[in-house]
């Protein structure tokens, strides 16, 4: 090895060398096993790396809904899907009950406005005033956003409420404008 390297004219110590040349013979090895379709194992290096089964176009595929829908939803109809709604702690209250923040979004991009945002909250109730404009519970599991106002896109509205846990926060209907 060490006269491979004299002949080259390199003089380094010899873990240096030992280095250099697997890293020289693992570069051969790969460039071999890429351009040469002999099989490693039962795969071929050229079948696994350039297949159509390897392709990112199946990949892809996976992505589509299983009922044939649309997966670029911009320029489609709102749903539903296009109101999301965050929620996490806040600092508590004096009395020591914890708070939490609410944020409402609308994440449509396709120019969409969405009013009667009805979200499912239980029995929601709050030690802390919410502004029943913002978000008041109707019925039992049933709250309104917004005072049924519509949510332009893009548009958010936060809350704060105060209970001693929190509300599992879901929308369960909207109506597009």
């Amino acid at each position: 090895m060490r006269g491979v390297l004299v002949m080259f004219g390199v003089r380094r110590s010899s873990s240096v060398c030992v280095v250099s040349v697997a890293t020289v013979f693992a570069f051969v090895l790969a460039v071999l096993f890429v351009f040469h379709p002999k099989h490693v194992g039962e795969i071929s290096i050229k079948v696994l790396v350039f297949s159509k089964e390897h392709s990112p176009a199946v990949a892809r595929k996976l992505l589509q809904s299983p009922g044939g829908g649309d997966v670029n939803r911009i320029g489609t109809a709102c749903s539903k899907d296009d109101i999301v709604v965050f929620q996490g702690p806040t600092a508590p209250l004096p009395n020591g009950i914890p708070a939490y923040t609410v944020q409402i979004l609308n994440v449509c991009v396709s120019g969409c406005s969405i009013s009667n945002i009805h979200i499912s909250c239980g029995w929601f109730s709050s030690a802390r005033l919410v502004n029943p404009r913002v978000f008041r519970r109707l019925y039992y599991d049933d709250c309104l956003v917004n005072d049924g106002e519509a949510l332009g896109p893009g548009e958010s509205l936060s809350f704060q409420y105060a209970n001693t846990f929190p509300y599992r926060l879901k929308v369960t209907s909207v109506t597009c404008c």
